[in-house]
């Protein structure tokens, strides 16, 4: 497979599991390019021409060229300089990894992440919040996130790369999307009517078992095995999270259970005036079940020789049912 094909397929398995429809991510896409085509010659050299056919920009190919084949591939949650050092020492003692493949952002992917943030307004307009609401919670919130991020050396990893001529490529929300859709079918399937079933759902589950055992697994932080509970929401796609204002309206439309990833201490202190139960799914258990879910799909288009590390743990389920 080539890396652009690589590449391809993971932003199309993206598209494929977002909660928008094809229609609307058509209907951004279009937006970008009208606001591409407005442009000067000097801005459209500056302008990020992914964003044409990608909507997440915080999932980029950061160094490599598009027609290299890719046959072996190290996935890390965090691919960061010690990482790509350690590639290239892999590769001195013969592993000829042709892709390093990090879950979270690096290089201008990390600059520009919390732009797919706006995903997080569908997730709960869906479950019941006005759209108003919605909008300019998340406006503020993202105005945050871009302020703090606008402070990082984010171009560190990529630099080291370039250097050791390792290609280096992040998948962020495709893979968190995937996630976000096989547990929110789960749980609209079995209707879980407690927490504990909750508990259950998430242990069944291979990378939750593992995380289980290396002292990580997920946990009730808000409620108890016995609270009960009837409308769920997933935090677990949109980059990061989302404004901590919003648990107050989620729970007046209904919502009385979050499963999240993880949680600030103060958007827990949220949820606990809000009187919403929340279990804390465990971070890189999550992330490990997006990595696995699309590495599925791409190893359906190609077998892969895959090594993992940096949090990383392969379950394969192409042939489960």
């Amino acid at each position: 497979m080539k890396l652009k094909k690589f590449y391809q397929e993971v932003v199309s398995k993206g598209i494929e599991a977002d909660v928008r429809s094809k229609k609307e991510i058509d209907s951004l896409l279009k937006d970008k390019k009208k606001q591409f085509e407005a442009l000067g010659k000097k801005e459209k050299e500056n302008f990020d021409k992914d964003c044409l056919f990608n909507p997440y920009a915080d999932t980029r190919i950061l160094v490599g060229d598009l027609e290299d084949e890719v046959k072996t591939i190290i996935v890390g949650v965090d691919v960061d300089v010690g990482e790509i050092v350690a590639i290239d020492r892999l590769n001195q003692k013969g592993k000829k990894i042709d892709l390093a493949v990090s879950h979270h952002p690096q290089g201008h992917a990390y600059a520009h992440f919390y732009e797919v943030m706006d995903v997080q307004v569908d997730i709960c307009v869906k479950e019941g919040l006005s759209l108003g609401v919605s909008q300019n919670l998340l406006e503020q919130r993202k105005a945050q996130v871009a302020r703090r991020v606008s402070a990082a050396n984010h171009l560190r990893a990529v630099n080291i790369a370039n250097l050791l001529d390792i290609n280096f490529l992040c998948m962020h929300t495709p893979c968190d999307n995937l996630a976000y859709l096989f547990l929110r079918k789960k749980l609209d399937k079995i209707k879980p009517s407690s927490l504990g079933e909750i508990m259950d759902i998430l242990s069944s589950m291979p990378e939750y078992n593992y995380a289980a055992k290396n002292n990580n697994p997920p946990q009730i932080v808000i409620g108890s095995n016995k609270s009960r509970c009837k409308n769920i929401h997933l935090e677990f796609t949109g980059g990061t999270e989302g404004p901590k204002e919003i648990y107050k309206e989620l729970s007046s439309s209904g919502i009385d259970t979050i499963i999240a990833m993880h949680q600030s201490e103060e958007h827990f202190k949220k949820c606990k005036e809000a009187n919403i139960n929340v279990i804390f799914a465990s971070h890189i258990a999550s992330d490990n079940l997006g990595i696995n879910l699309m590495l599925d799909h791409l190893e359906s288009k190609q077998k892969l020789k895959i090594y993992e590390f940096s949090g990383f743990r392969r379950f394969n389920r192409k042939n489960k049912k």
